[in-house]
Order: C-alpha cells, then sequence, then structure tokens
C-alpha cells in the first residue's frame, strides 16, 4: 500500500501540555480581581499554586489518567475469597493518582485558611477538566465540614482529617489515616428528593449520641470514603424525627462498620467514580446536630455542594469551548481556517460567551463564602440555587454544540468530547434537579412556595440579590430593562410556584449580567447583553447579532495566553 496514503494533513494537533489556569483569562482576572479587593497579599501565592495545579491538568499524564480511569470503571467486591463479606470497591490506579492529585492541592481545604473558598473554588474548576469524576468525594469531604461544624467534639475530631492535604486509599480506622474522604446518603428509593419520606431508622443506643441505623440507601455517593453523612428517622421522643448522623466505615477498634454494597449504578457519565446503593442493618452511627433537625443540619453541606455543582458544569463548558477552538484554529475548510469563517466564528463566541458568564458567576459565588458577612450569606442563599439551575442547565447543550464544531471528529471517543457530553447532564441532577433548585429560591423568596401569597417584609435574600444587581445600573439600558422586568415578575405572585423556571432564569440571566458589565471586557459585556438579556438571539447557538466584536470573544477564548 502506497505509504503517501496515510500523509496525515489538515487535522488539529494534540491538545497538550498547556496551562489550564493561566491561559484562561476569564478565570485568571476573576480570580485576580476577588483577591485584590479581599487579600491582595496573597496574589502571588495563589498564582503559584493554580500555575502548577493548571499545567498539571493540562499534562498528557493526567489525560491518560482521566481516560484510564473511565475506560476502567470501579468493580465491586462484596466478598473475599473466603466468603467473608467485604463490600470493597476497586478502582483503576489511575483514579487514585487523579484523587490524591486534588486532595494534594488542597481542594478539600477550604474553610480554615485564607481566601479558601475562592482559591479551592478556581483549583476545583482546573482540576475538573481533567476528569471530572474524581470531584464528587473530592466535593462531599469538602462540603462536610460547616455540617459537622454543628457538633463542635465532632467537628474537632474531624475537620483536620477532611481538610489534610494527605491521600490515603484503603479502609483502616479514621484515627489512623492522616486525611480521609466522606460521602453522602440522603435519598431513598421511595422519596429521592423528599428526603422527608426517609423510612431508614435510627434507634438510640444508652452511649448519648449513639445510634443504631437500619434501612437503605438508594444513591451513595463514593462508597470507599471514610466517613458518611446520612439522614434517618430517629425515634427518641416516640414520633419520627428527620436527623442527620455521620457513619464511619472503619470503626475504632479496625472492625468494619455494617454497611452492605449491594450494587454500583451503571451510569450515563461519570463512569470513573463509584455510586452504590447500601443497606444498613444495626450499623454504628453518631447523630450530628439536633433530633429532629437533619436537614437544617446537612442544608450546609448541600449548598456547598451545590456550588460546586455550578463550578463543575463551568469546567465542563470551558474545556469543550477549548477543544473547539483549538480545533477550529487548526482545521481548513472551502479554502480558509475554521476560525476565520464568520458562521463558525459565531458559534465559538456564543460558547465563549455562556462559558464566561458561567465562569464570572461561579468565582463570585466562592468569594461571597469567603467574605461571610451577614449579606454576603443572604446573596448566597437565593444566588446558589439560582446559579446552580441555570448553568448546569446551559452545559448540556453547549457541550453538544462544542462537540459539533469537531464535526465527526467529535463523536469518536478519542476525541474526549463524548465523555464531557456524558458527563454534562450530571449537575443539574446532583444536589436537587431543576424543579427544587427553582422552588428553594421560592423558599428564600419568600419562605415557602406555597406562602408566596402572605408575603410580609422584603427577604434580606432579595435584598441582597438586588443590592448586587444594582451595582451595574446604569450601565447598559438592556440590562437596566432586564431588572425593571425582573422586578415586574416577582412582583406579580399569581401561579407563582407554576412560574418559579421562569423567574429563576431571570435571577440568573440577569446576575449574570450584571457581573459581565462591571468586570468583563466591553464586547464580552455587551454580546451578553445584546444577546440574552436584549432578545437578539436565535434559539440555538451561533446565533449572535453579526455586529458585535466576535472576533474579540473567540480571541479571548483561546488558549494562546
Amino acid at each position: 500500500m502506497a505509504a503517501t496514503t496515510h500523509t496525515v494533513t489538515n487535522q488539529a494537533p494534540p491538545l497538550v501540555g498547556y496551562d489550564v489556569y493561566g491561559t484562561d483569562r476569564a478565570l485568571r482576572e476573576g480570580v485576580e480581581r476577588h483577591l485584590s479587593a479581599a487579600a491582595p497579599e496573597l496574589l502571588g501565592e495563589v498564582r503559584e499554586e493554580l500555575g502548577e495545579l493548571g499545567r498539571a491538568a493540562g499534562s498528557a499524564q493526567a489525560q491518560r489518567w482521566g481516560a484510564q480511569a473511565n475506560e476502567n470503571p470501579p468493580e465491586l467486591r462484596t466478598h473475599d475469597r473466603y466468603g467473608h463479606r467485604i463490600d470493597e470497591v476497586e478502582f483503576h490506579p489511575a483514579w487514585h493518582r487523579l484523587l490524591g492529585h486534588a486532595v494534594g492541592a488542597g481542594l478539600t481545604d477550604a474553610w480554615g485558611r485564607p481566601a479558601g473558598h475562592l482559591r479551592r473554588a478556581a483549583g476545583f474548576f482546573v482540576w475538573s477538566q481533567a476528569e471530572a469524576g474524581n470531584g464528587c468525594p473530592v466535593s462531599m469531604t469538602h462540603a462536610a465540614v460547616p455540617a459537622l461544624r454543628t457538633d463542635p467534639a465532632l467537628a474537632a475530631e474531624w475537620e483536620p482529617r477532611l481538610t489534610s492535604h494527605a491521600y490515603e486509599e484503603g479502609l483502616r480506622p479514621a484515627g489512623q489515616k492522616a486525611g480521609v474522604l466522606f460521602g453522602m446518603g440522603m435519598t431513598e428509593k421511595q422519596g429521592g428528593s423528599d428526603v422527608r419520606a426517609n423510612t431508614t431508622a435510627a434507634k438510640p443506643l444508652d452511649a448519648a449520641g449513639e445510634y443504631l441505623l437500619t434501612g437503605h440507601k438508594w444513591f451513595c455517593s463514593a462508597p470507599m470514603s471514610d466517613g458518611f453523612l446520612v439522614l434517618a428517622q430517629a425515634s427518641s421522643s416516640g414520633t419520627d424525627a428527620l436527623t442527620c448522623f455521620l457513619v464511619p466505615r472503619v470503626l475504632p477498634d479496625g472492625t468494619r462498620n455494617a454497611f452492605a454494597i449491594q450494587r454500583l449504578k451503571d451510569k450515563l457519565g461519570n463512569r470513573s467514580n463509584a455510586s452504590a446503593e447500601v443497606e444498613f442493618d444495626g450499623t454504628w452511627a453518631r447523630r450530628v446536630g439536633e433530633e429532629g433537625r437533619g436537614v437544617r443540619t446537612i442544608i450546609g453541606m448541600v449548598a456547598a455542594t451545590r456550588l460546586d455543582c455550578v463550578l463543575g458544569s463551568a469546567a465542563l463548558m470551558r474545556q469543550a469551548l477549548t477543544q473547539a477552538v483549538h480545533h477550529a484554529e487548526h482545521r481548513s475548510a472551502f479554502g480558509a481556517r475554521l476560525i476565520e469563517q464568520p458562521l463558525m466564528r459565531n458559534v465559538l463566541a456564543d460558547l465563549a460567551l455562556e462559558s464566561e458568564a458561567a465562569t464570572t458567576l461561579g468565582l463570585r459565588l466562592a468569594a461571597a463564602y469567603d467574605a461571610g458577612t451577614e449579606q454576603e450569606r443572604a446573596f448566597l442563599r437565593i444566588a446558589v440555587p439560582a446559579a446552580k439551575y441555570w448553568v448546569t442547565k446551559r452545559c448540556t447543550p453547549m457541550v453538544a454544540e462544542a462537540l459539533e464544531c469537531l464535526g465527526g471528529n467529535g463523536y469518536v471517543e478519542e476525541s474526549g468530547l463524548p465523555r464531557l457530553l456524558r458527563e454534562s447532564p450530571l449537575n443539574s441532577i446532583w444536589e436537587g434537579s431543576g424543579n427544587v433548585q427553582a422552588l428553594d429560591v421560592l423558599r428564600a423568596l419568600w419562605g415557602s412556595p406555597h406562602a408566596a401569597g402572605r408575603r410580609g417584609r422584603e427577604p434580606l435574600a432579595l435584598n441582597a440579590l438586588l443590592q448586587e444587581v444594582g451595582q451595574a445600573r446604569g450601565a447598559d439600558h438592556r440590562l437596566d430593562s432586564a431588572i425593571k422586568g425582573l422586578l415586574t415578575e416577582l412582583a406579580d405572585l399569581e401561579g407563582i410556584e407554576a412560574r418559579a423556571r421562569r423567574v429563576v432564569e431571570r435571577i440568573a440571566l440577569v446576575l449574570q449580567g450584571s457581573l459581565l458589565v462591571r468586570w468583563a471586557p466591553p464586547e464580552v459585556a455587551d454580546a451578553f447583553c445584546a444577546s440574552r438579556l436584549g432578545g437578539d438571539w436565535g434559539a440555538a447557538f451561533g446565533t449572535l447579532p453579526h455586529s458585535l466584536h466576535l472576533g474579540a470573544l473567540v480571541e479571548r477564548a483561546r488558549i494562546a495566553g
């Protein structure tokens, strides 16, 4: 066969050996903007740590680990060779390398160091682009801290292990490990998001705060973790009371806790990570918080993992955009590079706009966690579920459009885009799907969607939101009009629950628009306000007004530093 028939031309080179952090202008500028305002003395240190992580995430080694972890998904071993029940999940070595790098980079350590949430959020965004599956145990370990802090004794025992930068695989007593991971078990077969329908029962023991659990969990994330926060019905007072509990996998004396893994879920995506169905039968647990206050106790964990849903989706969007722009830079058709052709430039500019809006919003929420003021806590109460609703919803259509930019090459597994596409719906479902988020926004506004008609004084959350978007008032007439329209929407309480998605979408878009008007380059803010707020936009990506500075948007999305 003639060698000339195998000459390879007009193919993009591998996208490898680049700095995922340093080449992302929106991310880098956002981190430095928030740090300059809150802790300018940390700028050099954070640049160095995120640059190191960014180069690792863009390396050939990390890309191999990501592919290997997904090609070799975890396997359940219920029994050893002698018939003893062991309930262990085996992972490919690449999974442990990815997870170890994440922990070592401080992605479970946000609550106790300066600007911890911002730098941790940026790192989570960067490392999720290497492989998204290990983000699940990283997120839950990070998010367990606020729940445990409701019990100072538990926090003193567990928080140093959770925030450690040491990763140790394998099941041993937590006291013998330099660092631990946490999972979560809330949903059950009959209830799903309605956790108050849970039937897992908690029987009190003689020792204060100790219980035995009996029941099941339909979704238990990261089942090889060292500990889990779960919800169960405690009945010390004679009536069921939904309560939060800490369940360790291994007890202090080295024996295994009763934790039967019945099967692993066969999932659409997120295949490197294990999700399981588990049974509790005399499972020892320690109460976290008061009996009957389970939802209130665990809500801090839920809010933190919801922010990670925003960041994880934004990371997928950025990686899909990066792949699409890289391909268009090197691929030619009809006599010109794709990136130079007007219609492809419109598509790429539109994708870049969506990505930057998601990134900017995610960083703003992380910075609010660091500020910790009453005003910022009120802002997070409404902004986190609104952002979680909208950004995670936008992820799948954006990744699909980016895949199409590669044509048939994008539909092939070797490109990596199919893995991103399979991953893309996850964050919209995890920690409450779209309806749950929308109703949670209504609760932030009025206490309960069913109590909306009895609205009294203006809620703190709405005030905080309006003050945030109000900082951009007068800078763009389309944003001003959108804010006015949002206020009109909120003033009309007729059918508010059925309209919740519409209301939350408007909140998210107005919030994104206000942030971009204040902080993004003028061409980015102009394009966002024209399309997302001004209505000059079609139903698919690539329908921006042709008069916008599309080339500038695409140039900003390139990875050329």
